[in-house]
């Protein structure tokens, strides 16, 4: 269980710059740890934002667990993350001036069984950084071909 990957954002690395990731903790109920224990969550569409002095989660989707009935939770309710004051000071100081995006990048299982969120600051991408980073990966696929055809 330790290590495992629960969600991941593969998008972000597509649309922004990432800059520097941190570890957040995320406050979850019963139902939403053992539906996350099932391996089904959703971060793709999802956004950390800053609500005064603490960072929320955002249109994460964990969806309901079947044998919790009425005790269930919200599947896309905002989710607080725990970080510490030194972190949360670095990643409201770059919202608030420097006008970074901080995006969820992966959900996954700690080697103590917690859930963690892999939180990275980061910066838009415009069209044609897309189109550059399209271009360089055709290029090292294509490479990688010719090499290993030849070789």
């Amino acid at each position: 269980m330790a290590g495992k990957v629960i969600a991941e954002n593969r998008r972000a690395r597509y649309d922004y710059f990432l800059e520097e990731p941190f570890e957040a903790g995320i406050v979850l109920t019963g139902s939403e740890v053992k539906s996350l224990r099932t391996g089904r969550a959703n971060i793709a569409e999802s956004y950390v934002s800053v609500e005064g002095d603490e960072v929320m989660l955002i249109n994460a989707d964990i969806p309901p667990f079947a044998q919790a009935n009425r005790f269930n939770h919200e599947p896309r309710r905002h989710r607080k993350l725990l970080l510490h004051r030194k972190q949360l000071d670095r990643l409201i100081g770059a919202v608030q001036r420097e006008g970074r995006t901080i995006i969820p990048t992966k959900l996954y299982w700690n080697d103590k069984g917690l859930a963690k969120l892999e939180i990275s600051m980061a910066k838009g991408k415009k069209l044609h950084d897309k189109r550059e980073a399209t271009a360089e990966r055709d290029w090292q696929r294509d490479k990688a071909r010719l090499l290993r055809d030849r070789g």
